[in-house]
């Protein structure tokens, strides 16, 4: 077969979510006419391992009308909507994803895409770039790269001198972390929050574990909801920053007595732990936005309680010995694809538009680079940005004849 997925009778309501997201994602539309009308990557296989949501679809859609093949499994067991599987099996689209996967089946629809021999491929973590260097021994062309975890685990392949092919960071490009890492991931981990707890924020001690570009829009939004916020960084330029933008800083181990809501967003392991949990005040709220479910040490959280039950979807509450009550989402997994529908079309636009050229950028050059990691050419950031400005009805302000002038003087020092 050609795609598994839950239920293709979901298929109608799919194609509604996708229409949807594409009527807000005007620069990835602009990028498809002209893929429609070109088809640089006409004969290209593409297997991809995204989180299969109506926004990815619009990106699958778009590469299909620039003449590519694609083959697509999940990048989260709990990140996939089952009508969007459904109603891209119907566009031609080979898919293999399902909310609920397990471990087993995650690591069995990647190699279920790899079978269609992909000459470019696209990951969101870097668990198709791992499977495919100790797996498999066919040409890739390049790859493309979407989170920060993905970038840096593909960056330490290339300091190693094991990576295979050339690879295009999207994550490290102006409009995607900007805007998809900080703005995005914001607003949807609180959606998240909120869809699996109904909780008020405002009023409230939240925790933010991390102060990269994630975990500054989710301390800004929260804070922006009324609650009162605490950054715990490692680095101190970062704990820096976050004072002056007007966050206390503290260790876990004391921000563990105060806080109510807990949201980590670092990348590393065991963020909070189990002496963490034996200090946290009955109730404390716990999330995760990082891209793996190791952040929060659930394993850990479970081996101290002596109940768990589960309270509504994604919400369990785990009892310790002393009566005490700490409640898990979405079992410690991305908060706001499991809890929620992720980061709103809007900014994956961007995101995606990002995706769209750097493939065709990949295929263009695919002589010239070499098996190292590389940014989002700097034209393509600004092409992305130009036709989101224009998608919006937002005009620059050009500069004068005399202006041009100016600047070239210092530019060239003359």
């Amino acid at each position: 077969m050609d795609y598994k997925v839950k239920d293709l009778s979901l298929a109608e309501q799919g194609k509604k979510q996708i229409e949807w997201a594409e009527l807000h994602m005007p620069a990835l539309m602009e990028i498809r006419k002209q893929f429609e009308a070109e088809k640089p990557l006409k004969g290209i296989r593409i297997s991809a391992v995204l989180h299969v949501t109506k926004e990815t679809a619009a990106l699958v859609k778009t590469l299909k009308a620039g003449g590519a093949e694609v083959a697509l499994a999940g990048s989260n067991p709990l990140s996939t909507q089952d009508d969007v599987a459904a109603a891209l099996v119907e566009e031609g689209i080979r898919v293999f994803a399902w909310k609920g996967e397990n471990e087993n089946d995650y690591y069995n629809n990647i190699k279920e895409i790899m079978k269609y021999e992909p000459q470019i491929v696209m990951d969101d973590g870097g668990d198709l770039h791992a499977y495919i260097h100790e797996n498999y021994s066919g040409k890739i062309i390049g790859g493309t790269e979407e989170t920060t975890t993905g970038v840096i685990r593909l960056k330490a392949m290339e300091e190693e001198k094991v990576l295979k092919y050339p690879v295009v960071a999207v994550n490290n490009a102006f409009t995607k972390y900007l805007f998809d890492n900080r703005i995005g991931t914001g607003q949807s981990t609180i959606d998240g929050i909120l869809r699996a707890t109904n909780i008020l924020i405002a009023g409230k001690v939240a925790v933010v574990a991390g102060y990269g570009w994630v975990g500054r829009g989710i301390a800004q939004r929260l804070r922006g909801m009324g609650a009162r916020v605490i950054v715990v960084e490692v680095s101190p330029l970062r704990a820096l920053e976050a004072v002056m933008d007007g966050f206390d800083v503290m260790p876990m181990s004391k921000a563990a007595e105060i806080g109510e809501i807990f949201v980590t967003a670092t990348g590393n392991i065991n963020v909070i732990n189990k002496e963490h949990f034996l200090k946290m005040k009955d109730g404390a709220i716990l999330a995760n936005s990082g891209h793996f479910n190791v952040e929060i040490n659930v394993k850990g959280l479970r081996e101290i309680a002596k109940q768990v039950r589960t309270i509504r979807p994604y919400l369990e509450e785990y009892t310790l010995d002393d009566g005490k009550r700490i409640y898990l989402l979405a079992d410690g997994r991305l908060v706001n694809l499991a809890a929620a529908e992720g980061h709103p079309s809007e900014v994956m636009d961007l995101s995606f538009s990002n995706q769209a050229l750097s493939v065709k950028y990949l295929i263009e050059n695919k002589d010239k680079l070499e098996p190292k990691v590389y940014n989002v050419p700097q034209e393509i950031d600004e092409t992305v940005a130009m036709l989101k400005l224009r998608g919006m009805g937002i005009e620059l302000e050009p500069m004068t004849k005399e202006q041009i002038e100016y600047m070239k003087q210092w530019r060239y020092g003359t």
